[in-house]
């Protein structure tokens, strides 16, 4: 299997850090590559961390253990790094950005279940919109609006 940098693929990647004994953060970012000439530093997706992430574990460990990252070896070291496919950076970056600001318990579950049946240029578009837009908190909350009504 040929790396994404020299696939002309976008690359990117998951970091992992232990902030406490039960606080670990994950964040995706995009690092440069031959698909994103623009980009000369690594630039963060977005992250999640805390109780927040321990409410959507179930769902990160679905979509990790697709590329066969574990969550218990991400948790032993002080800081990781894993490469992740375009697909599974979209949906975790989106996730992640989403679900950030929110402390509905029962909202987060329905937007992490949205998310995860979102088909790969579904969740491409909602995080480019978030990310490209003027205001990306109007992109943000019109997601939240629909996936939380389900």
């Amino acid at each position: 299997m040929t790396s994404p940098i020299a696939s002309g693929r976008p690359a990117y990647e998951l970091r992992s850090r232990q902030r406490g004994p039960s606080d670990l953060l994950l964040e995706v970012w995009q690092v440069p590559s031959t698909a994103t000439p623009e980009l000369k530093q690594p630039r963060r997706i977005a992250g999640l961390g805390g109780h927040k992430l321990l409410l959507v574990e179930g769902a990160v460990l679905r979509r990790l253990n697709t590329e066969k990252v574990s969550l218990a070896r991400l948790r032993k070291g002080e800081s990781r790094r894993d490469r992740l496919s375009e697909e599974l950076a979209l949906a975790m970056g989106l996730l992640f950005k989403l679900l950030a600001p929110m402390r509905n318990m029962t909202s987060m579950d329905n937007c992490a279940r949205g998310i995860d049946a979102m088909a790969r240029e579904e969740a491409a578009y909602w995080l480019g919109m978030a990310m490209h837009r003027k205001n990306p908190r109007r992109v943000l909350a019109a997601l939240r609006l629909l996936l939380s009504a389900n």
